[in-house]
């Protein structure tokens, strides 16, 4: 018999989607009922964040629970042919689920850099017009963690335009993307490319991979990473969903993610072990506002937050996020405790009786207790740290958010600003009486303003924030 105590993962991640994106989340124009009859069976969280407003560094810290500006990326994002951002001796959550005995699979975008042969011993170039695309590839999941993986290597805007499976690419990109879609990069595709079925394909891999794990060790747990390119732009719907929702393609898009996650549920019934599996579904950063049209169709894809993707506002790094394990956590249950993407790695460990070694996890804590419903003395976290897509950061702690600079440090204007004589420096804002940092109480709050200031530079000198961590 399988151990109840160590539950299949199925992490779901989308990309670019936003606090306001799901109807259990007050969308209108938008209706996800598979997404919302999990969050039914299992617990949402009104104030959980990624620890950076743009998809890269996102993924980085939820794999390895360590905050990305502390890696060489210190601002926006990699690109198609970039190498590997994860460290060689870095401890993942992939590594440390296999110790403890699960299969593990990587299905979706990858975006963290790939390690590419070129045919003249050159980087490679933008376009990857000098890649040796028949040698293996090096430096992504498999070497992290992941038995098996079948990715693309980052947004659905950048080249190269074809699946990668495990080490090589399915087939070899030979023909100039076509048709160029909005916002999408020169580069090569392989014969046969279709934007539309390319989330259609990762469900289909992703139920696969369920399916093989029942056929062959169905008392061994596994870990699911599922990372769609929906709804990020080029917003590309396969015909099945176009016009589902109210919102244009992106809106479409959204209910694609939902359409991934009803066909997860299913094979998660189908073989009876929808009560052994922690399935968590959430996103990588916040939305932009609006479709590559300009409308945004009377929707609010971040809700009522102020910014969007890329900003340091909670409209940029707020997210959806909903868990559920049946018997364990709670059905119906609301969480308003603050956690962040980068304490999957810490709760993991804490399911799985993992002791993570002081190097590994430095801002990962484990949220395992508000999972559960426990009473709480103190919150979880003493704090989150929030990066921009600019670079700028910002510290939460309670109520307070300290931002370190001026405007939104990344797509919303103003970008950025430099004081006045007698301005105040940064932001600081209360969020429990002003959801829309509408109100900045820097010049009114010094204390709040040196406290936070001190607390984030401790945090970004001793290299970790998590208790008993070591940089």
């Amino acid at each position: 018999m399988s151990d109840p105590k160590r539950p299949n993962i199925i992490y779901i991640m989308a990309d670019d989607m936003g606090y306001g994106d799901l109807s259990c989340y007050g969308a209108h124009k938008i209706q996800t009922p598979h997404a919302d009859r999990v969050a039914a069976e299992g617990m949402r969280f009104t104030d959980a964040h990624s620890s950076s407003a743009v998809c890269t560094p996102s993924r980085y810290s939820v794999l390895t629970g360590r905050y990305c500006w502390r890696s060489p990326l210190k601002r926006w994002v990699l690109w198609g042919f970039e190498p590997p951002l994860i460290e060689p001796s870095r401890l993942t959550i992939a590594q440390m689920l296999r110790q403890a005995g699960y299969a593990t699979a990587a299905v979706g975008k990858w975006h963290l850099g790939l390690g590419w042969t070129t045919l003249d011993g050159e980087p490679p170039a933008a376009d990857g017009a000098n890649v040796d695309y028949r040698a293996p590839i090096q430096g992504g999941p498999r070497e992290h963690g992941f038995d098996t993986c079948f990715i693309i290597t980052g947004s659905l805007d950048m080249a190269p335009y074809c699946f990668i499976e495990d080490n090589h690419t399915v087939g070899i990109p030979s023909e100039e993307k076509h048709p160029y879609n909005p916002q999408q990069r020169p580069g090569l595709m392989v014969p046969g490319w279709d934007d539309a079925q390319v989330d259609t394909v990762f469900a289909e891999k992703a139920v696969g991979f369920i399916d093989r794990q029942m056929r062959r060790d169905p008392d061994r747990p596994f870990f699911l990473y599922l990372t769609p390119s929906a709804p990020h732009r080029p917003c590309v719907p396969p015909d099945f969903v176009k016009g589902a929702s109210q919102a244009g393609e992106r809106g479409d898009m959204v209910v694609m993610v939902d359409w991934m996650v009803g066909r997860i549920d299913e094979a998660l019934r189908r073989h009876r072990i929808a009560d052994r599996t922690l399935l968590v579904i959430t996103s990588d950063n916040g939305a932009r506002l609006t479709n590559y049209d300009g409308r945004d169709y009377g929707h609010k894809a971040c809700g009522d937050l102020r910014g969007q993707k890329a900003d340091i506002w909670d409209g940029g790094h707020r997210e959806p996020f909903i868990a559920r394990w049946p018997g364990v956590i709670p059905a119906g249950a609301v969480s308003q405790e603050p956690i962040c993407l980068v304490d999957l790695m810490a709760t993991v460990a804490e399911i799985v009786g993992y002791a993570l070694p002081p190097s590994a996890a430095s801002d990962s804590h484990s949220v395992l207790p508000a999972l559960l419903a426990e009473p709480l003395a103190a919150p979880i976290r003493e704090a989150i740290v929030h990066h921009s897509g600019e670079g700028m950061f910002s510290i939460r702690q309670g109520p307070w958010k300290l931002i370190m600079g001026l405007g939104s440090g990344g797509f919303s204007e103003p970008r950025s600003a430099e004081p006045r004589p007698g301005d105040p420096l940064g932001q600081l804002y209360r969020l429990d009486d002003d959801r829309g940092e509408a109100r900045n109480r820097w010049a009114a709050q010094p204390e709040i303003v040196a406290h936070l200031s001190s607390l984030l530079s401790r945090y970004q000198e001793q290299g970790y924030s998590r208790p008993g961590a070591s940089a």
